[in-house]
Parts: C-alpha cells; sequence; structure tokens
C-alpha cells in the first residue's frame, strides 16, 4: 500500500464521517423544528425547512452509495461535502430568523471539521464561505413570529436556544474529533509499516546483491575444483582404495550441489519470473522437489503426504521452491527425527505445512517472526531463512504462520494464491 494509497483510504473514512454527521443533522433539525413549532407554538415555514431535509438526507444517499465505491476519493469532494452542509444550514437559518438564531454556532462545527480535513486552500474556501454566509443572514432572512405570550420570554428562550446548541456543537466535535484522531493514528501506523516493509525489501536487495556477487567469484573456484576431481579419478590411489574412491564421490556430488546452488542464485538473480521457466502442476512440482532434497540429505523420517486435488498447472518457480526447501532445511537442522510435509488445496489457495518434532520456536521468535536474524542458531546470517521465507510469500500475496505443536515440534505453514503461481 503506498502513501497515496493510504491518503485516499483517509479520505474515504473521512466521508464516512461526514455521512454520519449529516445523519445526525437531519434528525437533529426534524427534532428541533418539531419542538419549536407544537411545542413552542412558535410558527415555522414547515414545507420549505421539511424540503431543505429531504434534500439533504437524498445527498447523503448517494454520498453512502459512494463510500462504497473503488474510485478514490479526493480532499474536493470533502470540500463539496462540507459546502453542501453549510449551504443546507445557511438555508435552514434564512427560513427562521438568520443570524439571530441560537443556532447559527454551528457554522463554527463546519470550520473545525474542515480545518482538520481539508487542506489549507480548501479549508480557508470554506472559512470564507461560512463567514459570508452568517453576514448575508444578518440582514437577509425571514423573522421568526413569537406569539403573543412567548414575546416576553424571548431572552429565555434564546438563552437556551443558545445552550442547547454548544451541547450539540460540544458533542459533535469530541466525538468527530476522536473518530478523526483514530483514523489518523491508523494512518500512521499504515505508514511505520510501509517503512517497514521498505526497509526489509531493501535488506532483501542488498543479499541479492551480495549472493550474486558470491556467486559469480565462486564460479571460477568451483570449475578448477571439478577439473582436479576429474583428474583424480585416474590416479592408482583411486583406482586401488574403494574407501578413497567412495569418499571422492562423495566430495564429487557435494561439488555439484554447490555449482547447482551458484547457478540457481545467478538465474534467480538474473531472470524474471516466468521466463526461462517451466510449466508443470502442483504435484509434480512438489514431488520434484522432496524427491531432489530427499537425495541431497539424509533425514531419519520424512513423511509427505501431498493430498492436492485436484491437480492444477503452475509454473516452477526457483524462489519458491527455494522457500519449501528453506522450510525443510530448517526443520532438518531443527535435529528432529520426523519431519512432515503436506500439501493441501483451500480453495483457490495452495496450503504446505512442514513440522517436525523438534524443540520448537522460542516464544521470542514467534513474536518477531520474519524479521531478519531472529534466530537461536549460534551462526553467522541465522535467521536469514524465515526472513526471505516471508518476503517471498508476501510478494507472491500469500500469508506465512509459525508456532508450536501441543506434543512438542514446530510448524510453519504457508498459504499460497494459486492465481499467482501461474494457476487460475
Amino acid at each position: 500500500m503506498s502513501g497515496t494509497t493510504i491518503t485516499e483510504t483517509a479520505n474515504r473514512d473521512n466521508l464516512r464521517l461526514l455521512v454520519m454527521l449529516r445523519w445526525i443533522a437531519v434528525i437533529g433539525q426534524l427534532a428541533t423544528i418539531t419542538a419549536v413549532d407544537r411545542l413552542m407554538g412558535i410558527a415555522l415555514p414547515l414545507g420549505p425547512m421539511l424540503a431543505v431535509l429531504g434534500v439533504l438526507a437524498l445527498i447523503n444517499l448517494v454520498s453512502l452509495i459512494r463510500c462504497q465505491s473503488e474510485r478514490p476519493v479526493s480532499g474536493l469532494e470533502l470540500f463539496i461535502g462540507l459546502m453542501i452542509d453549510v449551504l443546507a444550514l445557511s438555508l435552514q437559518l434564512y427560513l427562521s430568523g438568520g443570524a439571530s438564531n441560537p443556532f447559527v454556532s454551528i457554522f463554527l462545527l463546519q470550520v473545525i471539521l474542515g480545518a482538520v480535513l481539508l487542506e489549507v486552500r480548501w479549508a480557508t474556501a470554506l472559512t470564507v464561505a461560512t463567514a459570508g454566509a452568517f453576514a448575508v443572514l444578518a440582514f437577509v432572512h425571514q423573522p421568526l413570529v413569537m406569539p403573543h405570550h412567548r414575546e416576553g420570554q424571548f431572552l429565555n428562550l434564546h438563552l437556551l436556544g443558545m445552550f442547547l446548541c454548544f451541547v450539540l456543537t460540544a458533542g459533535l466535535l469530541l466525538f468527530f474529533l476522536a473518530r478523526i484522531a483514530a483514523n489518523q493514528r491508523e494512518r500512521s501506523l499504515k505508514l511505520a509499516e510501509l517503512k517497514q516493509k521498505a526497509a526489509e525489501e531493501d535488506h532483501v536487495v542488498r543479499m541479492g546483491l551480495l549472493a550474486a556477487g558470491a556467486a559469480h567469484e565462486l564460479g571460477t573456484p568451483l570449475a578448477t575444483l571439478s577439473v582436479i576431481l576429474n583428474d583424480w579419478r585416474g590416479l592408482e590411489v583411486f583406482r586401488k582404495d574403494a574407501d578413497a574412491r567412495e569418499e571422492l564421490q562423495t566430495m564429487t556430488a557435494q561439488l555439484e550441489r554447490c555449482k547447482a546452488i551458484v547457478s540457481g542464485i545467478l538465474q534467480s538473480s538474473g531472470e524474471l519470473r516466468g521466463e526461462g521457466t517451466v510449466k508443470t502442476t502442483v504435484r509434480g512440482f512438489l514431488d520434484e522437489l522432496v524427491g531432489d532434497w530427499r537425495a541431497l540429505r539424509t533425514p531419519v523420517d520424512l513423511v509427505y503426504d501431498n493430498a492436492f486435488e485436484p491437480d492444477q498447472a503452475i509454473v516452477s518457480d526457483i524462489a519458491l521452491k527455494q522457500v519449501v526447501t528453506n522450510l525443510l532445511d530448517n526443520a532438518f537442522e531443527a535435529a528432529a527425527d520426523r519431519i512432515t510435509l503436506t500439501a493441501r488445496r483451500r480453495e483457490a489457495h495452495l496450503e504446505i505445512t512442514v513440522s517436525d518434532s523438534g524443540p520448537g520456536f522460542e516464544a521470542s521468535v514467534l513474536e518477531r517472526l520474519g524479521q531478519p536474524y531472529v534466530s537461536t542458531k549460534a551462526r553467522p546470517g541465522g535467521g536469514l531463512g524465515l526472513f526471505l521465507v516471508s518476503n517471498v510469500v508476501r510478494k507472491l500475496g500469500g500469508g506465512i504462520s509459525a508456532g508450536n505443536q501441543a506434543g512438542g515440534g514446530a510448524v510453519v505453514t504457508l498459504r499460497l494464491p494459486l492465481s499467482a503461481l501461474g494457476g487460475a
């Protein structure tokens, strides 16, 4: 999520607040008009005033639909919404005594909301419009016609109206400013999360560059070692000594593995996903991956349960293969005597679970899952495995969860959308 997207989300939340405020204004004005006309006996032009409320309610329904739209909400739309509220309030005040109406102070609510929600230019324009409306209402309005028995109580009624206006304005400001502050805090948290992700991605890029450089540098010595080992095969000592010949074969196999790792690093750093990759299926991809892993390592017991049904076409991606391999390696290094890998289809997702019978995760590791160098392994670079796994899974639009099993041992679950793997 970018900074622009966060701003648009905040604008949408603020538009929802304005919609809520407008509903409260419609209900409050309807109650006030009814009380003044029916209970106090002060004649009001009910037809025009109720028509204003009807139009305001209709506009609010349109705004409510707008909140559900995917189109971004701009600051200009918030300004127009507040201007509509100012216009509606001005019409109601015009029909009920103008600037002498105690509820004229509600203009301040619009000004304060504009100052909080809008850019300076729009907030300034709203303030000027509100001041202009107040000035016009001082001279242009329909006067209230007071009943004879109420004429002597005008000052008391005015003070009561001012008090009610103060309580209403203060209550609305408290509620909506608290909501706006909550939206701002949420926006700040999202920005902090974006900065953290950007830092992690920069870390990944730097590690990728270092790995690619190291792979290039290792290419020459590995090639030299390969030539030397091939030459050794012809030596008499290896022809006569079976143990030496077996050790030579082991060294050759491990060297080929190193060359394969270097080639994979260079291929990952030099190719875009989908270019030079192989089309396969979920079941075929996992079967091949587990077969290769078993050939290079000797776990005590690997239980492999591939229950992904129905099978689906995907792209054999090097990064995804490294992710699953990394999880198996972590389980293997946990000194577990039993490792389990299961694969399931969960609607439109591939769910892969790797568990082991080792000591499990420490609480400190689970709390900072996915952060670099968070590990209990006492060696340089420990903790980068899950960090890289988390970043690759996030790039694919998936999720990762980790925990400890009730009977002991760690469990890590990957959930990947099939659409990101080349599936439908």
